[in-house]
């Protein structure tokens, strides 16, 4: 999974370190948010279900999300807090996340589930 994460990261933002890189990663998987199975659930719970289940279903194109829908989902402090530890700020950091999310997910769940 955490490779398919950094692999994601690095197509976004290729002229990243890989200490930008692990800064990302440990904040999408951080506990607090209950890493990537908490933040896919709270975008289900925002109404992006439709959304997420695209990444992570087998055989489906993946359907995008935007820097502003992730923000509403995941909450501004969520938002913020990933752009301090990138050095972007909150706008920049939802967009990068937004666009790298859905291949990330797609990568974690090549089985269609998510792992456990």
């Amino acid at each position: 999974m955490l490779e398919g994460l950094a692999n994601s990261l690095k197509s976004v933002l290729p002229d990243a370190a890989d200490a930008l890189i692990d800064k990302a990663m440990n904040a999408i998987n951080d506990p607090s948010v209950g890493g990537l199975t908490g933040v896919v659930d709270k975008l289900r719970a925002s109404g992006l279900g439709d959304t997420v289940n695209s990444w992570i279903a087998t055989g489906t194109k993946n359907l995008p999300i935007t820097g502003d829908q992730l923000r509403a989902a995941l909450g501004n402090e969520y938002v913020s807090a990933l752009a301090s530890k990138l050095g972007f700020d909150p706008s920049q950091a939802a967009d990068k996340l937004a666009a790298m999310l859905p291949d990330a997910v797609d990568a974690a769940t090549p089985n269609g589930t998510l792992p456990g």
